[in-house]
């Protein structure tokens, strides 16, 4: 067994795990995780196992290639919310219908939507239009007359 080999027995692994996990904590973005895991598993299995460095490092690739997918799918586990638009407030008022305060000129114009003012963009319209936002791109949002 080369120096190297020698090296990376259980407490190689396990000490390579903990470091692992804890730049999860320090930098999070569940990345890691699953190569700290995949360190953990290795590291207790050198404790049953003598196996050389080379099928220790393959061991760990395969479980780290194999944590993708189980990543993926826990990761859609909790996709349904009660608050969809949370983080993404613009999406949330397409559909919504204003009274225009002041009119669109030159295609642009505001509307007040609680405590905020917002930028909008859409056909000249006078003030008392009614309006609906039709789409969002970005910061931009596009409106339309709304049917009565």
């Amino acid at each position: 067994m080369s120096s190297l080999g020698a090296s990376w027995g259980a407490w190689g692994w396990l000490t390579a795990a903990a470091v692992l996990l804890i730049a999860e904590i320090v930098v999070p973005g569940i990345f890691l995780l699953w190569l700290g895991i995949a360190a953990l598993i290795v590291g207790l299995v050198s404790f049953v196992i003598d196996w050389s460095w080379q099928l220790q490092w393959l061991a760990f690739a395969l479980i780290s290639l194999a944590a993708i997918p189980l990543w993926r799918k826990l990761a859609r586990v909790g996709e349904t919310s009660d608050r969809p638009f949370l983080n993404r407030r613009l999406e949330e008022m397409v559909g919504r219908v204003f009274t225009l305060e002041r009119p669109i000129v030159g295609g642009a114009g505001t509307i007040a939507v609680d405590d905020t003012v917002w930028r909008i963009t859409g056909a000249d319209a006078p003030a008392g239009t009614r309006i609906r936002i039709a789409r969002v791109d970005g910061a931009t949002i596009h409106v339309e007359r709304a049917e009565d």
